[in-house]
Order: structure tokens, then C-alpha cells, then sequence
């Protein structure tokens, strides 16, 4: 009887092992897959159990539950997947105690491998223990991957940034990093409205939708003064065009930049029926174009001098630059411009003006040396007109101008001096046009590309014109960033940024004319800070000219720009190659809310020289 009884207790106690293993470890976990608009399917795990009410004998209930040990684990339902991969992740192993939440998370890592749609777990007793059978169903093999609503790059280019694979099992982890690769593809671009907008999956088909938002209306506010049309010129974005928010800065940037508003606001607007259409809002703040200007300067050559400027830079509201000014002085200036800068396909630019100078002890240098000092005056009207092509990286100038020149008073001459001066006074009538063909990336913050330019000037003999000669000459400028080649090779430390890159920048120019011996006051000059910087201002003239300058602009702070240069040319009345003069020096460029303080010191051929002024020498 006894040991009957002693069976019976054996038997039921195996019985209440494998109920509390049922009631611990969960029969099933599930997963389900489906497309959404993000490519991103949450998954689901749903934990079914029946709780089977049993009476335990009083020892059962304070007794410690028994360990149950894994006997086994494996994988079923991968066809194309091995069950070494699937496996190694979970941490369920033989040997290992079986563990509730162990399990549960061991199927969410097999789930969180993105090749399957359905997870599922079978633990079953299995020699004195428990057995782990994970049942997987897979995602479909991809047949095709198809996108729509791409219209700036084509499919081939998108599948650039794809690196699914047709013929393989879809995986929604390595797809959802494929679209991230596209979607960052267009903002890169600039195209920061741009994203994907569904993701259909049918059978092995992917379809995936690209959202390219275009720009509505844009509407302009704020503006008293200043004519809607002048502002709306600037901003070519138009409506229909797809939103790029590198081109939508620029043309922020050229509108700030005329100085015509103290603030410009942006927003943006998306119609509630309608999310591939935003609207531009930009609110301007005005500020006053009109100024009097007070300034006092001194030059070694020009002595001390000033004078009071009137101007406008968007006279009536309309865009329209006019100035007035005089300045007194050895060097003295009477002048007044009127322009339209603004040029585009359709719209013509133009200036017209007047100016009378007189400028007493001049000196005139022949061949880099100090001949004599004589007194000039000149009077000249001028007026041009400029429009581009339809391809707007060209354009033309045209510009009519009348100068009559006088040349008088020489003293303080050296012994045997020579005049190649005051017999060439009088009066000259010209036309020059211009061509330009400019390359420059206009959505950054720098100078970077090339422009081109080619002159034609003629003088012509008519209603009073003395002289008759054709110059012609070209310059092309280079503006190259250097960070990517001395990138890894020198610590940038941050300071040359993409914005503000190690540049370097070169001048090349290069004029004839038909005649050997031109009117002093049409002839190439060479010399001063614009041209030769370690000679004195006109120390080189000829009708023939070479020039090259060179220059290495090294940022040291967001600020501040540290530049070596090397200038070399020669005009004369011929062209010779071996006899040409050269300088280098170092200079410093400081931005300010006046422009680049720019400050050269150059070493020439004889002396040194140092100059001060705004803005670049190119």
C-alpha cells in the first residue's frame, strides 16, 4: 500500500512539472508583417496559455519548482535563410534554463532580422527537459523594384542608393536603410521636402512612392518702397518647380544681399487638401537706401583729400543705383551715375554717367621710373546697356563713351626726362563690348569656378573723335577649394570648413591693340594694387600686356583670411616674355559690415609697398 502510494505521488508530481512549464513558457508568438508607408511594419507577439486550476498537495506549494533545462533548439520554415544565421541571436542554447522572458525575446530578435513576416516558438518536454523549435515564414523573394513619382532622378539613379538585391529574400530592416540612402540622396541635393511616401508590397513586387513637393504660390509682404516685381526678380524659384532649399537660399541671399532690407522672413505653407504643394511667404523689412557719405583719404602719390557722395540704391523703389559725389584735393572728382544693375534673358541692364577729374603733381613714370610730375584733367560721359543670353551663364555689355583728356604744367622733370605723355591729349570716342561667360557655383558662400571675360574696345573718328584703334584683350579667373587634397594630410582643426575652404584663387590677362603706339590714356598700365602690387601705379604701359597673379587665401578664423600671392607681367610696346617684372607678398583680409578690410604688403623689384582698401584684387 505503501509503496502504491509512493507511485502515485511520483507520477502526479511529473504531471504538475509539465503544467507549471506550460503555464510559465508561452505556447505561441507571433508575427505579422505589412507594408506601410514608411517601409516599417511594427510587429505583434501574442502570448496564448491555458491556465489549468489543479489542487496542490500541501508539500507541492512550499517546495522549490524544479529547473527545466533546454534539450534542444532549432529552426523550422526557412527555405532560403539557414538556421545557423537565424540562430545567432537568440540565447536560448542546450543546456541553458528555460526562461519565459528569455524566449519572448530570443523571438523578437529572430523577428528584428527583417527577413521574416511570421515568428513563432514551440517548446515541447523532451528528455527530462524541454525542446525550443522556432517556426519562421519568410519574407518574399524580390522580383522587382519599382518607384513612381520620381521626376529628378530616374529609377537607374535612385537604384544607386538600393542595395536590395532582386533574387533575394526581402529584408524589411535593410530596405527601410535603402530608403533612408535615397531620401538623403535628395536632401543632400538641397531637395529637403522631398520623402517616400508609401511602400507597396505585392508578392515579390516593391513599389515605393516618392513624395516631390512643389512650390505654390509665393507671396510677397511687407514691402512699402520697394516694387513687388524688383524683390520677385531675385527669387527664380517659380511656381511648379520643385522646392531646393540650397537655390531657395541663394536667391534669399542676392535679396538680402542689395541692402535694401533690414530683415527678410520665410515661411512655408502646405495647402490641408494637398501635401505635395507648399507655399512661399516672405516678409520683408525695409530700411533706408538713401545715404550721405563723409570721406577723408590720404596716398603718398594723391596727398590728402575729401569730399561728401549722395546715393541711392534702390531710387523710387525700383532697383536703381544713382550717386553723386565730389571729393577735393590734389586729386579732384565731380561725378554722377545713374544704373540698373539688374540683368537676366529678359531684362536689360544699363548705366549712364558723368565725371570730371583734376589731378594736380601727377607723376608719370616710364619704364617703373619717375620721369616728371604735370597736372590732368578729363572729362568723360559714358553709357552702356547689358543683357544675358538665354543661357544666363552668358551675357554682353555694350558701353558708348566720349573722354576728352588735358595734360599740361610739367615740372620738377629729371635730366633728359622723356614725354610719352601730353602729346596724346585730347579728345576720344569709343565703344567697347564686353562678353562674360561666368562658371561660378552660385549656391555657396565662396568664389569657386572660373569666369571669363573678352573685351573689344574700338575708337572711332566721329563727332569729334581724334583716334581710331581697335584693343582687345581676355582675362579669366580661377577660384579652386583645396580641402579635399590636403584633407588627412594636414589638420584642418576645423577652420577651413566647407563653407570657408583653403582657396586658391588666379588672375590671367592677356591684351594687344592693332596700333604699336596708342594714346597714353588707352594704353595697358601696369603697377599699384590692383595689378603689379610691388610697383608704383602706372610704372608699366604699353600697348601689349601680360599680367598673372596668384594667390593662396588661407582661412585662420571665420573672420579672418591670411593670403600669400605672386603677381609677374610686363606692357610694353611689344610683346617679350623673358622681360617681365614680378613681387609676392602676404596680406590679411578681415570681414566687416563694410565688406573684406583688405591690407597687402608686397615686395617689388626695388621697394616695398603696402596698401589698404576693401574687397578683393579679384
Amino acid at each position: 500500500m505503501i509503496v502504491s502510494q509512493n507511485r502515485r505521488l511520483k507520477v502526479l508530481t511529473f504531471f504538475l512539472f509539465m503544467i507549471a512549464a506550460l503555464i510559465f513558457i508561452p505556447d505561441s508568438f507571433v508575427r505579422a508583417f505589412g507594408a506601410e508607408a514608411d517601409a516599417q511594419v511594427q510587429a505583434e507577439a501574442q502570448v496564448q496559455s491555458e491556465d489549468q486550476p489543479v489542487e496542490l498537495p500541501a508539500q507541492a506549494q512550499v517546495s522549490t519548482p524544479p529547473v527545466i533545462r533546454i534539450t534542444s533548439v532549432g529552426v523550422v520554415g526557412n527555405e532560403h535563410i539557414t538556421s545557423e544565421y537565424i540562430l545567432n541571436v537568440v540565447e536560448a542554447k542546450p543546456g541553458a534554463s528555460l526562461d519565459r522572458e528569455a524566449i519572448q525575446a530570443d523571438v523578437q530578435a529572430i523577428y528584428e532580422q527583417g527577413f521574416f513576416s511570421f515568428v513563432d516558438v514551440d517548446v515541447r518536454p523532451e528528455g527530462g527537459g524541454a525542446s525550443v523549435m522556432f517556426s519562421v515564414q519568410e519574407n518574399p523573394v524580390i522580383e522587382s523594384i519599382n518607384f513612381q513619382g520620381n521626376t529628378l532622378y530616374t529609377t537607374e539613379q535612385l537604384m544607386h542608393d538600393v542595395f536590395s538585391l532582386e533574387g533575394t529574400v526581402f529584408n524589411r530592416v535593410f530596405f527601410r536603410n535603402d530608403l533612408d540612402r535615397i531620401q538623403e540622396h535628395y536632401h543632400q541635393d538641397g531637395y529637403v521636402m522631398v520623402r517616400v511616401a508609401d511602400v507597396q508590397i505585392q508578392g515579390g513586387n516593391i513599389y515605393v512612392t516618392i513624395l516631390e513637393p512643389r512650390v505654390g504660390d509665393i507671396i510677397i509682404q511687407g514691402n512699402q518702397k520697394t516694387k513687388t516685381y524688383v524683390i520677385r526678380r531675385e527669387i527664380k524659384i517659380d511656381k511648379g518647380d520643385i522646392f531646393n532649399i540650397t537655390h531657395f537660399r541663394h536667391d534669399l541671399g542676392k535679396l538680402q544681399g542689395l541692402g535694401y532690407f533690414e530683415d527678410v522672413n520665410v515661411a512655408f505653407d502646405v495647402p490641408e487638401d494637398n501635401d505635395s504643394v507648399v507655399d512661399l511667404i516672405l516678409t520683408v523689412k525695409e530700411k533706408r537706401t538713401a545715404s550721405i557719405g563723409l570721406n577723408l583719404a590720404y596716398g603718398t602719390e594723391s596727398g590728402i583729400s575729401g569730399g561728401l557722395t549722395y546715393s541711392d540704391t534702390n531710387l523710387f523703389g525700383r532697383g536703381l543705383n544713382f550717386e553723386v559725389g565730389f571729393n577735393e584735393g590734389r586729386e579732384a572728382n565731380y561725378w554722377t551715375t545713374l544704373a540698373s544693375p539688374y540683368m537676366d534673358k529678359s531684362t536689360y541692364s544699363w548705366r549712364v554717367g558723368v565725371r570730371y577729374r583734376k589731378y594736380e603733381d601727377r607723376y608719370y613714370y616710364y619704364k617703373a621710373r619717375k620721369q616728371f610730375e604735370y597736372d590732368e584733367k578729363s572729362f568723360s560721359v559714358f553709357a552702356g546697356v547689358g543683357k544675358k543670353f538665354s543661357n544666363e551663364d552668358w551675357s554682353w555689355f555694350l558701353t558708348l563713351r566720349h573722354e576728352n583728356m588735358d595734360y599740361s604744367h610739367i615740372h620738377n622733370a629729371i635730366p633728359g626726362y622723356i614725354d610719352d605723355l601730353t602729346p596724346w591729349d585730347g579728345t576720344n570716342q569709343t565703344v567697347e563690348l564686353s562678353l562674360t561667360w561666368d562658371k561660378r557655383d552660385p549656391y555657396v558662400s565662396y568664389p569657386k569656378g572660373f569666369i571669363w571675360d573678352t573685351n573689344l574696345e574700338q575708337a572711332v573718328e566721329f563727332i569729334g573723335g581724334e583716334y581710331d584703334y581697335l584693343k582687345y584683350w581676355t582675362q579669366a579667373r580661377f577660384y579652386i577649394p583645396l580641402n579635399r587634397l590636403v584633407e588627412g594630410v594636414i589638420d584642418m582643426n576645423g577652420t577651413w570648413t566647407a563653407d570657408n575652404p583653403l582657396l586658391l584663387a588666379a588672375r590671367l590677362r592677356l591684351g594687344s591693340a592693332t596700333q604699336t603706339n596708342l594714346p597714353s590714356f588707352a594704353r595697358y598700365s601696369l603697377g599699384g594694387m590692383n595689378t603689379l602690387r610691388g610697383y608704383n601705379s602706372r610704372s608699366f604701359e604699353g600697348s601689349n600686356m601680360y599680367l598673372g597673379n596668384f594667390e593662396l587665401r588661407v582661412p585662420v578664423a571665420s573672420a579672418v583670411t591670411i593670403v600669400g600671392f605672386y603677381d609677374i607681367g610686363n606692357a610694353d610696346e611689344k610683346f617679350d616674355w623673358s622681360n617681365h617684372h614680378d613681387d609676392y607678398g602676404v596680406g590679411v583680409r578681415v570681414k566687416t559690415p563694410f565688406g573684406n578690410l583688405r591690407v597687402d604688403y608686397a615686395k617689388g623689384g626695388e621697394e616695398n609697398k603696402t596698401y589698404f582698401g576693401f574687397g578683393e584684387m579679384f
